[in-house]
């Protein structure tokens, strides 16, 4: 007797053991099919980026929040024309990704700078080079033709890649990055040093020049 009542609690406790398995084995197919369909919303929200809409408000994405709705935007449209995409009112102008090369990269900064930086545009549609622009700028600015203000600032938003969220307008894996100009500065005159300390610390570039600038690469943000 007393065996048939051991016997009987054993095949009681692994019926009881099968049985929460089988339960913990459907739960967790089910948050992984949960999983499965989260990550597959998601990515139907990434859309490629080819519409003059679309254009205008990943760029703005390179600006300050609370500036974006008031921002002037230029750059190539879809149809490869450069020009004015949106009007603005405040102090920025952003810089729209063009369209017609690899990557995304947008900018935003103060219209201070715009004689700057359409005074590079111009000499690079002319065909000149990186280095030729820089010699024609670096004579420009010590003549007193072209100005920037020291301090003034140049918000970079970049990426690899071209899909971007319709409903908040990042651009997929895109970061930010900003210069902040500081013309004819050296590692001397701020302190800085002329090579990042670390992937994400200030450095100095182009020191002693025209374009010296500080750069700051804030670390990516986490997915």
């Amino acid at each position: 007797m007393k065996r048939f009542i051991t016997v009987a609690a054993f095949i009681g406790i692994l019926i009881s053991c099968n049985t929460s398995d089988k339960t913990n084995s459907s739960e967790q197919e089910s948050i992984t099919n949960e999983t499965i369909v989260d990550s597959t919303s998601i990515n139907k929200l990434l859309i490629n980026i080819d519409t003059d809409e679309a254009l205008i408000a990943t760029a703005l994405m390179a600006a300050p929040e609370e500036s974006r709705s008031e921002c002037k935007v230029i750059g190539y449209n879809m149809a490869g024309e450069f020009k004015t995409l949106k009007e603005g009112t405040n102090e920025f102008i952003v810089l729209a990704d063009n369209p017609n090369k690899d990557g995304f990269s947008a900018a935003c900064y103060h219209k201070d700078l715009e004689p700057f930086m359409a005074r590079g545009r111009a000499l690079r549609a002319e065909g000149k080079t990186g280095q030729e622009i820089f010699a024609i700028r670096e004579a420009e600015m010590k003549s007193g033709q072209l100005k920037i203000t020291p301090g003034s600032t140049l918000h970079i938003y970049y990426g690899s890649k071209t899909k971007y969220d319709a409903v908040t307008s990042k651009v997929e894996g895109a970061q930010l990055r900003y210069v902040v100009y500081m013309p004819w500065a050296t590692s001397e005159s701020t302190g800085l040093p002329e090579n990042p300390m670390a992937k994400n610390h200030p450095w100095i570039m182009n020191p002693g020049t025209h374009k010296a600038h500080i750069m700051i690469s804030p670390k990516p943000e986490e997915n």
